[in-house]
């Protein structure tokens, strides 16, 4: 039988999560510089890369969340691919909170994007367009520095994070 013949309609949100969720991803907190200086960042798990050449890289926002209209207005984005000791860090940020850098460890980027510390990899990125599509906003970034750390990465699939003690564990 055809695997998807007989599934429930794709409108059904609920299906298309779970069915989005069998691929799993890594973990960031994407940030930026918000225009009254403070910073503003939360837990992503759209992001993907675009192009090589140019060194692009996307990633999606909720059109209702409460920091569209900063990361709309901000010149520059990092995004921190998270750690698996950074759990903690990935709830907090997928919360909703005061202010949710208060004690996280970070470095000034360009644009003045903050790149959380112990990460497992970094991307500073300039703002190269944001369009909407369906119920969120997808932002397009220039790559201008990366780097990355040996550390695991915190994954997340069937709506969960997963953890994992090293690359070996992947294979």
């Amino acid at each position: 039988m055809h695997p998807t013949e007989t599934s429930p309609a794709v409108h059904d949100p609920r299906h298309l999560r779970n069915c989005l969720g069998a691929f799993a991803t890594g973990v960031t907190i994407v940030s930026a510089r918000a225009e009254d200086g403070g910073f503003i960042g939360l837990t992503a798990n759209s992001f993907s890369a675009l192009s090589l050449e140019p060194p692009l890289v996307l990633w999606s926002l909720n059109r209702k969340a409460r920091t569209l209209e900063g990361f709309m207005a901000a010149s520059h984005f990092a995004v921190s691919i998270l750690a698996a000791d950074q759990l903690e860090m990935a709830k907090r940020f997928a919360g909703s909170g005061a202010d949710r850098f208060a004690g996280v460890d970070v470095y000034p980027g360009l644009g003045g994007a903050p790149l959380v510390a112990q990460a497992v990899a970094w991307f500073e990125c300039s703002t190269r367009s944001h369009h909407e599509f369906g119920d969120h906003t997808l932002f397009i970034g220039e790559v201008l520095r990366c780097n990355r750390s040996e550390r695991a990465p915190l994954l997340f699939s069937q709506g969960e994070f997963a953890l994992t003690r090293s690359f070996d564990a992947l294979l």
